[in-house]
């Protein structure tokens, strides 16, 4: 744990806890950040998809749980990703795979339904083009925070302990 001040009086003094030797708070929507990437993380990874979400493994959410990670504080579904390029994505080109993602993953999710269960979804056509579109996001934004993209998504539970713990 180290301390980071900062011109910003709104952050001084504050603790920053580190992800693989990143801030978790160096963005400052970074909460919104980790649920992005959250969401991206579990739709990215077909083995885990098949392993969690198909086995109906508690603790992870589902496929609709991670689509509305993805959009729910973000409107990432109304909007660009471009619009939070220096407060939740670095660049412009971590925010364009992550659009890339979004409309992928939210095409088929108005075309199978909000309810639909995850069969559906795996079994779309479309659905292997989302996976690697997630995929190229989730690399990108968890390389720039110091993580390893290959290690296991965690559940909603540690994601909400490292939220509100920092």
């Amino acid at each position: 744990m180290t301390v980071q001040g900062s011109e910003n009086s709104s952050r001084r003094s504050r603790r920053s806890f580190t992800m693989g030797g990143m801030p978790l708070n160096d963005m400052p929507w970074w909460r919104w950040r980790s649920n992005v990437r959250s969401a991206l993380h579990m739709l990215s990874d077909p083995g885990f998809q098949h392993g969690v979400w198909l086995a109906g493994v508690d603790g992870y959410g589902d496929v609709t749980d991670a689509v509305y990670r993805l959009v729910e504080d973000t409107w990432l579904d109304n909007w660009s990703a471009e619009k939070y390029v220096g407060t939740i994505f670095r660049d412009s080109q971590e925010a364009a795979l992550v659009d890339t993602a979004v409309l992928r993953v939210l095409r088929i999710m108005h075309q199978v339904g909000p309810d639909a269960p995850v069969t559906a979804y795996l079994a779309h056509e479309g659905w292997p083009d989302a996976v690697r579109a997630a995929r190229d996001a989730h690399v990108r934004l968890a390389t720039s925070d110091g993580e390893d993209p290959d290690t296991p998504p965690r559940t909603l539970e540690v994601l909400n302990i490292l939220t509100r713990s920092a």
